[in-house]
């Protein structure tokens, strides 16, 4: 079945409602179930681009869109609302090196996971936050663990292997390797890039890694010495009353003291490979969001804005994702803002921002710029 070529206004649309209202689907996909990172999700191609939605039938029964084959040839398949065809789509298959193990007995998909091309590891599946005060309300880092879905802690040896064999089988081009919160000063940023370096001599993939703001900036430093490519230091929200409500830690730490981070990284990356998670959907101030992107867009930071996903055995499971209009408006605000300062999706070397399919941001930046210099959409995947 072929299709007229969707407008990108059409394209930002449906990325957008879809990724707040979740996808019923009528073939087999692969996702992922539960735990930190992209929860409860199908993982696909919408017309070239990434995208990630929950297809938890408890999260998207009521969803208009559904994800269907389109005859027995090919096994093409097309994301269909209200029964019309309104966006062509190719699912992740399950990767091939999930089916392998290290010589000690762990499965490879309990070290890491392929999220469409890019393959991501929690590397310390703990938190000094998790299960008291300071629990972070929109996290899941201690379901997966409890669940028996990972193991506490990856070595560099581990995930160094595993890249490899997702590289070879299964065509991984990044690498983002995440951590739970240590009580060390360097917030546990050390260990996730000696994990990165021993990625990179392995499998030559460029690597995020994700860490809070150490005590000491020099430990940035260190990070950019171990050969990190990326790196995603997460204030999460601008709002700093959601903040407190949603992250205590964090709010702790002080936006102040991320907006240094995020300085002294960018001196060390270059500005586009340097990034934030901004949840939307808590109950934020959409000025205090936007003036705080714009604040770090304009040291060179690429604000990851975000629909809340609430996580099963998360603090916030009960919540609902944010309206789609919602976060059309804040992230149309802050589109312009990158522009402006020349960085966007497609200008990390790795990491979520590089993969974009928890974000509308790709979408909405390709609509900016095709609406102001028209080209043909450049097919992914």
């Amino acid at each position: 079945m072929t299709a007229e070529p969707l407008a990108q206004g059409d394209l930002s649309e449906i990325m957008l409602r879809l990724q707040s209202e979740g996808l019923r689907v009528a073939v087999d996909t692969h996702g992922r179930r539960g735990g930190a990172g992209p929860s409860d999700v199908g993982m696909l191609w919408v017309e070239g681009m990434a995208l990630t939605a929950a297809t938890d039938p408890e999260r998207s029964a009521s969803s208009p869109f559904e994800l269907r084959a389109e005859g027995s040839e090919g096994g093409a398949v097309a994301i269909y609302e209200d029964g019309v065809r309104v966006a062509g789509a190719r699912p992740q298959e399950r990767p091939r090196f999930y089916d392998r193990t290290t010589e000690d007995g762990v499965p490879y998909w309990k070290i890491a996971l392929l999220h469409l091309d890019s393959l991501a590891s929690t590397v310390l599946q703990t938190c000094t936050y998790w299960g008291n005060e300071d629990q972070c309300t929109f996290c899941g880092i201690g379901v997966s663990l409890d669940a028996g879905a990972t193991i506490a802690r990856k070595t560099p040896a581990q995930l160094a292997e595993v890249a490899v064999a997702a590289r070879d089988l299964d065509g991984a081009v990044d690498v983002t390797l995440t951590t739970g919160s240590t009580r060390g000063p360097d917030r546990g940023a050390l260990y996730v890039a000696r994990c990165a370096e021993a990625v990179k001599e392995a499998s030559g993939l460029p690597v995020e890694v994700q860490f809070e703001p150490p005590e000491d900036l020099d430990v940035i430093d260190q990070v950019r010495d171990l050969g990190a490519d990326t790196v995603g230091i997460h204030v999460e929200t601008f709002d700093p009353t959601v903040l407190a409500r949603v992250a205590p830690g964090k709010a702790r730490t002080g936006i102040e003291h991320y907006f240094a981070a995020w300085e002294r990284a960018v001196a060390c990356f270059g500005p586009g490979q340097v990034t934030t998670y901004v949840i939307l959907g808590m109950g934020e101030d959409p000025d205090l969001i936007v003036e705080g992107c714009r604040r770090a867009i304009d040291l060179g930071v690429y604000p990851f804005i975000v629909p809340l996903r609430p996580v099963a055995g998360s603090l916030m499971a009960d919540w609902s994702p944010p309206d789609p209009g919602d976060v059309e408006r804040i992230a149309r605000r802050v589109a312009p803002l990158l522009e402006g300062r020349g960085i966007g999706a497609g200008t990390a070397k790795a990491g979520c921002s590089r993969c974009n399919a928890c974000s509308p941001m790709a979408a909405v930046e390709r609509q900016l710029q095709i609406g102001r210099k028209p080209e043909p959409a450049s097919a992914r995947g």
